[in-house]
């Protein structure tokens, strides 16, 4: 893929053009006062379509952290919200300077430059602004003077470019281009080796390098910067409501809980873990794709779960066998193995078959009351540990007053089950119950990457 030019005319004038060059754009024309949300009864929010912000998931249903924080707090407020999806941070920009959204909730670093053209509004993510290149790449810079040895390009209008900008004027050789294209467009970049280097918030390396291994973080340019909303210059009243939202209690469980389901489940990076796994995903999975695609069919268990949980039992190899003696590309113990009639486990035909069924038997045991995703959570972790460790667990955690529906927090209760102080109270007695929290993390983990290549 050539690299484009660096900024696009509109992207090179959205820093010096106000609202009013806007209007006159228009003829003179003004636009039509934006109703506020107490008078429609709708938040008009602008945001950017990527994993860390907005995204439709596999069920078509909006998902995403900027997603779930403003859903949280227009509920609070008992307002809908209304969203325009982007795919640029100058984009969203342009839409809040315009007057066409009252606030732009899509990633965005609180910075004395924006905050001189929009209203901040509460932060709620620590990231640090990260630059990355090839992990081939050489010179590989280490330090501020070497970025001067390599070609950078960053989204235009974003952090990354202010943050550049204040580099090129304390060091002389750097040089840098403003790019049209996403953040995640130019990591890819990055990963195949067209362009050397780019900046990304933490969060978002996080998120991509689990599909592209072979990207490196050379160097943290920044601490202490926050990812936050932003509001419009005309709506102070809307931007005290969104402070005054940030410093409750709801606000920080909503945080807790976007990081929980968003980021709390990816490992810290394993270069050669996720380099077998994308490797596997090209020489491997396309054997069994679709036996899984079969067992989703039949099960309702998506093909891509049944793929990630293979991959974590067996990595899929049909012929795998453990000491213990569990074995196939499933992993079947030889009880469970007779009692969903399978002859041969290091059949994959059967196995995945029979995996799947097992699992959809877990997911269908445990009351209906559970909600997703920690329903599925939980049916996996029945799937590594068994049924009645599953069900001890949850007493546990009903004695010790948390939510035996929440995987949240069944994570802290599971491994008391390995806790001599816990477990000889249990029905089913002692386990390793931190086995299954770490089961069912990287099993998340996988899964977002296969996905990927499933869809």
């Amino acid at each position: 893929m050539p690299i484009r030019h660096a900024k696009t005319p509109l992207a090179s004038l959205l820093p010096t053009l106000g609202l009013a060059g806007l209007m006159l754009a228009g003829c003179g024309q003004e636009s039509p006062r934006l109703a506020s949300p107490e008078e429609s009864g709708i938040l008009k929010v602008a945001t950017r379509n990527a994993a860390t912000t907005w995204y439709l998931d596999r069920d078509e249903a909006p998902a995403g952290p900027e997603h779930d924080l403003v859903s949280r707090f227009a509920e609070s407020r008992g307002w809908q919200v209304e969203w325009a999806v982007h795919d640029a941070v100058a984009e969203v920009l342009q839409a809040l300077e315009a007057g066409e959204v009252h606030m732009a909730a899509a990633g965005l670093t609180h910075l004395p430059s924006r905050n001189e053209r929009f209203l901040p509004g509460p932060a709620h993510t620590a990231i640090v602004e990260q630059l990355v290149c090839h992990r081939e790449a050489r010179p590989l810079p280490r330090s501020v003077e070497q970025m001067a040895e390599v070609e950078i390009r960053v989204t235009a209008d974003s952090s990354y470019a202010d943050k550049l900008a204040s580099l090129v004027n304390d060091h002389s050789g750097i040089t840098f281009q403003e790019d049209p294209r996403t953040t995640e467009m130019l990591l890819t970049a990055v990963a195949g080796q067209e362009l050397d280097c780019t900046l990304a918030d933490s969060n978002i390396v996080r998120v991509v390098r689990r599909h592209y291994p072979s990207l490196e973080v050379a160097l943290n340019l920044t601490s202490g910067d926050w990812l936050g909303w932003y509001l419009a210059a005309d709506q102070s009243a809307l931007a005290e409501q969104t402070h005054d939202w940030r410093s409750t209690v709801e606000a920080e469980a909503a945080i807790e809980a976007v990081e929980n389901r968003y980021y709390g489940y990816i490992d810290e990076f394993d270069f050669v873990d996720l380099r077998a796994l994308n490797q596997r995903i090209d020489e491997r999975l396309p054997d069994f794709l679709e036996l899984f695609l079969m067992a989703e069919h039949s099960t309702g268990i998506p093909a891509d779960l049944l793929a990630a949980l293979s991959y974590q039992e067996s990595h899929w190899n049909p012929q795998a066998v453990s000491p213990t003696g569990v074995r196939g590309i499933m992993m079947l113990t030889l009880n469970t193995a007779q009692s969903l009639g399978v002859s041969d486990r290091l059949d994959p035909t059967q196995a995945i078959d029979a995996g799947a069924r097992y699992l959809a038997d877990r997911h269908q045991r445990l009351p209906e009351e559970i909600p997703e995703p920690d329903r599925t959570y939980l049916a996996l972790a029945s799937y590594n540990i068994g049924r009645g460790h599953v069900l001890d667990a949850r007493e546990l955690a009903r004695e010790l007053g948390k939510n035996p529906d929440s995987w949240e927090d069944m994570q802290e209760i599971l491994p008391l089950k390995a806790d001599k102080r816990y477990y000889p109270r249990t029905r089913y007695g002692y386990a390793r119950g931190y086995e299954p929290v770490h089961f069912v993390q990287r099993i998340r983990n996988y899964r977002d990457v296969i996905s990927a290549s499933i869809d």
